[in-house]
């Protein structure tokens, strides 16, 4: 038994779909705003105040492509600090009004957001409004790794052809180098979503036979991957295949150790090699602790839940600022008290105490058990804290600082965890997501399945045409059909059926999904025009321009991804 019970892993996935000159409110740039003022410069800040107490944080960061895209995006900057002017002038607004009716509370309240969002406004012109660069380096700086993503977070295991996935993966990989510099070795999977390789696949949605398909994993090692993270529950009922030793793979057919928790198999505390077939793994998962994601995620049993913390739903108009506490999460919006700032740190301190020993029990447990070190992977959408969770990012920071102090306990980041355990085991996880249900059903439903039907002839379109078409030789042809690639990335965004399925914002969703679709089709038909050694239309060139006006991403389109 070692003095050491594990390690803690904190992994925040940083996401928002293509938004940028595509409306503002209430869906659109509101969205990246939001984000930008309320998760991603409060996370900036956190680790500042982590690194001035002399502590490494290791965080493992996620930004998808798409989301790189938009940040690094000088309209967007511009937009944003108009944004935030614009928020002060809400909030010196809000403090008139309440001074008029004699509401001190409320006044200081209103110059509490002038002065929070005055503080973002100065971060942000400090850093020069680039966002990414910031992040990159404290990835240099050793103080936090970055993970990979695919290039509109698509839902991978639905993809129809593996063109699709790689031409993901590769623009998403190429996209983070851009921005982030060099390769990145961890990734994550949109929505955790993963798919073994099977014999019999058959399209989810369109007619065809069963054929054979990779699994998810056979697409990540090309591009320089060794770990992603996976759901609990697609480990949990995962088919053990064996184990490795000295990099030798031994396969097992004792369904008795399998079973066996003193083994460590189908756990959530030590990361595993996922494999479609019994082989040695190439690629590892690491593995969310269900106990530690449901006391942080959840707003009934969790602890963005507490009375004492920023009320989300509830805004004061027309500014549409906060001014109230959860009070009681059971309450009607009418029931909500005062926002008091004053009695926040002690309830942050609270909670994050308790989610240290919650951590320490974990490991120990797993200890005792197995005899085996341990490593909590806590893993949630980075826009949780701060956006959703205003207190979010305070919590993170008392918990890392707690646990730092902790001689039992080691901050890792992904790489570290993994290249700190001997992760032995290699298993053929069950297909599914983190998504609601586990399965795959948050994004292809009763609702949806009408979008899968138009994005998989897409799909389709772009292969036969990318094989056929002269476009090596003809240059307007490769910039047609690059346009086509482009808007078949955006198309192919995860977020479009998940707004339609949950009805969040279902009228933008079918909107974006299907003009993407429209101009898929309109850069195909341009390009097959041209294959026949006809001039642009007028209205070609219009459409051409349309698309170039508002679909400023992935500006080196490399048509060999769909070949």
């Amino acid at each position: 038994m070692t003095d050491s019970l594990g390690g803690f892993c904190l992994v925040l996935h940083g996401h928002l779909p293509y938004v940028a000159r595509h409306g503002e409110k209430p869906h659109g740039m509101a969205w990246l705003y939001e984000a930008m003022a309320e998760t991603y410069l409060p996370l900036l800040e956190l680790i500042g105040e982590i690194t001035a107490a002399g502590v490494n944080p290791a965080i493992t960061i996620g930004l998808t492509p798409i989301l790189l895209e938009q940040l690094a995006d000088e309209e967007i900057h511009a937009g944003f600090l108009e944004y935030l002017n614009q928020r002060i002038e809400v909030a010196r607004e809000d403090k008139a009004h309440y001074l008029r009716q004699g509401d001190p509370q409320m006044v200081e309240l209103a110059h509490h957001w002038e002065r929070w969002y005055s503080a973002r406004l100065e971060h942000f012109n400090r850093i020069g409004g680039d966002i990414p660069r910031q992040f990159k380096l404290l990835r240099e700086a050793g103080q936090i790794q970055l993970l990979a993503g695919a290039a509109t977070h698509a839902y991978l295991p639905l993809l129809l052809t593996d063109q699709s996935i790689r031409a993901q993966l590769a623009a998403g990989a190429a996209v983070s180098r851009k921005h982030l510099g060099g390769d990145l070795h961890g990734i994550w999977l949109p929505e955790c979503g993963y798919r073994p390789g099977t014999d019999s696949w058959k399209p989810p949605v369109l007619e065809g036979t069963g054929r054979y398909r990779a699994g998810i994993e056979a697409f990540l090692p090309d591009l320089g991957i060794t770990h992603t993270f996976l759901d609990t529950h697609l480990i949990a009922g995962g088919q053990p295949l064996g184990v490795t030793v000295d990099g030798r793979f031994f396969a097992s057919s004792s369904s008795q150790a399998h079973q066996d928790r003193r083994g460590g198999w189908r756990e959530s505390l030590e990361p595993v090699g996922i494999a479609s077939q019994p082989g040695r793994a190439e690629v590892f998962a690491l593995v969310r602790h269900p106990r530690l994601a449901q006391q942080v995620w959840s707003s009934k049993v969790g602890y963005p839940g507490d009375g004492a913390y920023l009320e989300f739903h509830k805004k004061h108009w027309p500014g549409g600022l906060r001014y109230w506490r959860v009070t009681d999460v059971t309450a009607d919006l009418s029931a909500k008290e005062p926002y008091d700032p004053n009695a926040v740190p002690a309830r942050i301190f609270a909670n994050a105490q308790h989610f240290c020993s919650l951590v320490r029990e974990v490991l120990r447990e797993y200890q005792t058990r197995t005899g085996r070190r341990g490593v909590c992977v806590a893993a949630f959408d980075a826009e949780l804290f701060g956006h959703w969770w205003f207190e979010g990012p305070k919590f993170l920071r008392d918990v890392i600082l707690t646990l730092s102090a902790d001689t039992t306990i080691q901050l890792q980041t992904a790489e570290q965890a993994l290249a700190s355990m001997d992760a032995d085991k290699v298993m053929r996880p069950m297909e599914g997501s983190w998504g609601r249900g586990g399965d795959h059903g948050v994004w292809l439903n009763d609702e949806t399945r009408w979008m899968w039907e138009v994005e998989h002839r897409a799909e389709r379109e772009m292969v036969l045409q990318v094989q056929h078409l002269p476009w090596q030789t003809r240059p307007q042809i490769a910039e047609a059909l690059s346009w086509a690639g482009r808007e078949l990335l955006l198309l192919q965004a995860s977020d479009w059926p998940f707004v339609v399925e949950n009805g969040s914002a279902l009228d933008y969703g079918i909107k974006r999904f299907s003009g993407h679709a429209t101009n898929f089709d309109r850069a195909i038909e341009i390009a097959l025009h041209l294959s026949k050694g006809k001039p642009l239309t007028a209205l070609q060139q219009t459409e051409l321009a349309g698309m170039k006006a508002h679909d400023r991403v992935f500006a080196e389109i490399d048509l060999n991804w769909w070949k």
